[in-house]
């Protein structure tokens, strides 16, 4: 049975874009005495209202989600303002070790009830014992110039994208993905082998693809230039875009500049 927290409840808001994580990561908190959730936000922006309404003393972070993402909510709030963070995130194991000494811990999902509670027990102790500014400057550093290396760098070295593909983490070699498309909220990595389909946006795979060998040539799409076999020109500035596997994609004239590159 857990002792009573002696400064109060532990005021927490879950940030997470899928209902049905925050459905459980709230069923098992509430089974850990002296927690209170406070608030509920399924993406960056609604968190920064409920910060600022509420006061959490801790944020259960998800990295990944649509519009502001984990690190653009950190970066949007006042550094005064920030709570603890326990990142909650799908990220593969090899994030790990960049993220778990910045932040009160990392909780790979699906959530361990002996991890969350070794969490929340971390937490008290930081709030109890006055450890916020150590927390926050390491944090600092995450979401500031580290945060590139972090997730693009280690995936450029590592000549792998990582992608959530349903309730699967898929890390797909850069040199197989001939194109990216998008689709609502999702995108489609095209391989030679199969099409993988992930919740994120297309913004946020171009920012994490290496700009020389992946290429913005439409609001929806990005190809791989080294699948590039030939450009015909359309109308009004457009080109068509052709792979070596036959598909042709079209080049919108606000793109025009990125023709170079496919050359």
């Amino acid at each position: 049975m857990n002792a009573p927290f002696v400064g109060g409840n532990l005021r927490c808001l879950i940030v997470d874009d899928e209902p049905l994580a925050r459905r459980g990561l709230r069923h098992r908190l509430g089974l850990i005495a002296d927690v209170e959730i406070v608030a509920e936000a399924s993406n960056g922006r609604e968190a920064l209202g409920m910060i600022g309404l509420h006061d959490p003393d801790v944020v259960f972070l998800d990295i990944q989600m649509p519009g502001i993402d984990g690190f653009g909510m950190l970066r949007a709030l006042p550094v005064a303002r920030w709570p603890l963070i326990i990142f909650c995130t799908a990220f593969d194991q090899y994030a790990l070790d960049a993220f778990s000494v910045h932040a009160v811990d990392y909780l790979l999902k699906p959530v361990e009830d002996a991890r969350l509670r070794e969490s929340v027990a971390r937490a008290r102790a930081l709030r109890q014992h006055a450890g916020l500014e150590a927390e926050h400057a390491k944090l600092l550093a995450l979401v500031g110039s580290q945060r590139a290396q972090t997730l693009a760098e280690r995936e450029h070295a590592d000549d792998r994208l990582t992608l959530r593909d349903g309730t699967t983490l898929v890390r797909v070699p850069l040199a197989d993905i001939r194109w990216i498309d998008a689709a609502g909220d999702y995108v489609v990595v095209h391989t030679a082998e199969a099409n993988h389909v992930a919740r994120a946006s297309l913004r946020e795979l171009e920012e994490r693809l290496p700009g020389a060998r992946f290429v913005r040539i439409h609001r929806s799409t990005i190809v791989n230039t080294r699948y590039v076999s030939r450009l015909r020109p359309h109308i009004n500035g457009e080109y068509f875009v052709a792979l070596d596997s036959g598909q042709e994609l079209k080049l919108s004239r606000g793109y025009r500049d990125q023709l170079e590159k496919l050359a």
